[in-house]
């Protein structure tokens, strides 16, 4: 099944990229980032305990083999670039299964940045400022414009929630192919 290219957010709106449409549309299922206040509350380092457990997400097969693919559910706030990524369901997302970048997957994190302030600016305001710097990083890491690649990018971005209560700013700009699995990063790829 290939990726639908949606923006996963920890907030209510987000935008969708498809390298084939001239505008960017908006997404009507925005995933979100929650449980941080339950993972605090059990002394757990949002980090260190999920890689001890196999992934919740269904399992992952290699569509050239049918092996099983590894996955390892990762909580979203320790996402970093580089990590490779399948996708998820549902409308709020605290866990991603995580796979190896040389293993088939839908996502990589190409990019990744804070957003300042104290108060929560709104899930507008974050949306525009997620867009306009993923698009900005999306030539640095592929080495060809948006416009240009076959390639689309999603984000994730703060809730209301995370942001007051989890101190959360981070976006995490999420690359992948519209039409289905990746191997190996793409980085440079310039396709």
């Amino acid at each position: 099944m290939s990726p639908i290219m949606v923006t996963r957010s920890r907030t209510a709106s987000s935008q969708e990229h498809d390298p084939y449409e001239s505008e960017p549309t908006m997404a009507t299922s925005p995933l979100s980032r929650v449980g941080i206040a339950a993972a605090l509350a059990l002394g757990l380092t949002l980090s260190g305990c999920t890689a001890l457990f196999p992934s919740s997400a269904p399992p992952a097969t290699d569509s050239q083999t049918g092996e099983e693919i590894t996955q390892t559910d990762t909580d979203v706030f320790s996402l970093s670039v580089g990590q490779c990524l399948n996708d998820t369901e549902g409308t709020e997302v605290s866990e991603v299964p995580l796979v190896d970048c040389a293993d088939e997957h839908d996502f990589e994190v190409y990019s990744d940045f804070e957003i300042s302030g104290d108060e929560f600016p709104g899930a507008d305001a974050i949306d525009t400022q997620a867009d306009a710097e993923c698009l900005t990083a999306f030539e640095q890491f592929v080495g060809i414009s948006y416009d240009n690649s076959v390639y689309g990018y999603t984000y994730f971005t703060p809730t209301e929630g995370s942001w007051t209560d989890g101190n959360d700013r981070l976006v995490s700009c999420l690359i992948g192919d519209p039409n289905g699995k990746v191997t190996g990063t793409l980085k440079g790829i310039a396709k």
